[in-house]
């Protein structure tokens, strides 16, 4: 286990801007997420005209194909991890002023399907239930029904999630009394599903593959991958618990350049909190996170965590593990059990009991 470190990851630094960010600046509602715009640029710059050149007839053979290869690599390992978590706060906090709002479809709409995501429907389910849910039973992306060291019990979550998650999440905004959400959960989804099918059969197959199937599938599985770490550990007595039903990640590469999304226990603290100020929070109530045995990792981010279940490596999770002032876990060995507890598949029984609390 590791003492608490000096925080490395991002937070807000006052610095004079350019004359080109001062023009960007006039038009959203906090110079903090003038990074989203920047990035929103690169990404229209850069996957618009490659997707029109791979539709296009200008490349054939063997150098379409190392086109389409480039092509897929940069959207899979460069952008897509970025602009997912880009959708994910400005999902929280609209990037743009009032008088500009029309601007905030322009990530969901424009360029979200660049990375997999049908328009709206990441909203709905992650603002429209899993917030409200909190991974309690009633949320359809919950981890509480599966073991959560089991690579069958995760291939059940990710493959019931990839066919069946939008029938489930129209079912739960049907089974809430939210009949005009669920019909746009079905619209949204079904009309992009429809649409994919006629350009791969009518368009140009390659093509739709590599920009817009390829990238759907693999961020459906990065997202439950990522959910799936977030809150594998969940207390089996107050699995209600935001301390204890999530988990910290501090100090990584994936923090620097996805906006801090490692720190999930403050974020369902407080779902608004700006990503910035996620690591004085933490800094500032360390005795809460202490005595909750919160569980914080450093130098791991949450797929890290999530492959180091599936292969059951306790032992390296315990090792990047923070000790909070040396006494939050007394050894390894307790905070090792402490997590096996947590990985627990809750009982049908325990299942229906929480729901039926929330």
């Amino acid at each position: 286990m590791r003492d608490f470190p000096t925080i490395t990851d991002p937070t807000y630094q006052p610095r004079k801007l350019s004359a080109f960010e001062r023009f960007l600046v006039r038009f959203i509602r906090d110079e903090r997420d003038l990074p989203f715009v920047k990035l929103s640029l690169k990404i229209t710059l850069l996957f618009v005209p490659s997707t029109l050149v791979l539709f296009s007839p200008l490349l054939t053979g063997a150098a379409w194909r190392i086109w389409a290869t480039i092509h897929l690599i940069v959207c899979l390992f460069v952008f897509l991890a970025p602009y997912t978590l880009m959708l994910h706060n400005t999902s929280h906090r609209p990037l743009y002023k009032k008088e500009y709002q029309i601007w905030n479809k322009y990530v969901p709409w424009v360029i979200g399907p660049f990375f997999g995501q049908a328009p709206e429907l990441y909203f709905m389910h992650h603002m429209g239930m899993h917030h409200n849910e909190g991974n309690m039973p009633d949320d359809k992306s919950s981890t509480m029904p599966f073991q959560r060291d089991s690579l069958s019990d995760f291939l059940t979550y990710f493959f019931r999630f990839l066919f069946i998650g939008a029938i489930e999440l129209k079912q739960y905004f049907f089974g809430k009394k939210r009949d005009a959400m669920g019909m746009k959960v079905l619209k949204y989804d079904w009309t992009y599903i429809l649409v994919l099918i006629l350009m791969a059969s009518f368009v140009n197959l390659g093509a739709t593959m590599v920009v817009f199937i390829i990238p759907l599938i693999y961020i459906r599985l990065g997202m439950m991958a990522g959910n799936w770490g977030q809150h594998a550990f969940v207390d089996p007595d107050y699995p209600d618990n935001d301390y204890t039903s999530s988990i910290t990640c501090i100090n990584t590469r994936y923090n620097q350049s996805c906006f801090n999304d490692g720190y999930h226990i403050s974020h369902h603290l407080v779902a608004n909190r700006h990503w910035t100020d996620h690591p004085q929070e933490l800094i500032d109530n360390l005795d809460t996170y202490s005595k909750q045995k919160a569980l914080i990792f450093e130098g791991i981010d949450f797929h890290g965590v999530f492959f180091l279940l599936i292969l059951k490596r306790y032992d390296i999770l315990a090792r990047h593990l923070v000790n909070i002032n040396g006494n939050t876990f007394a050894s390894e060995e307790e905070a090792i059990a402490l997590m096996r507890q947590r990985t627990k598949r809750f009982s049908k029984e325990a299942l229906a009991m929480y729901a039926h609390a929330q």
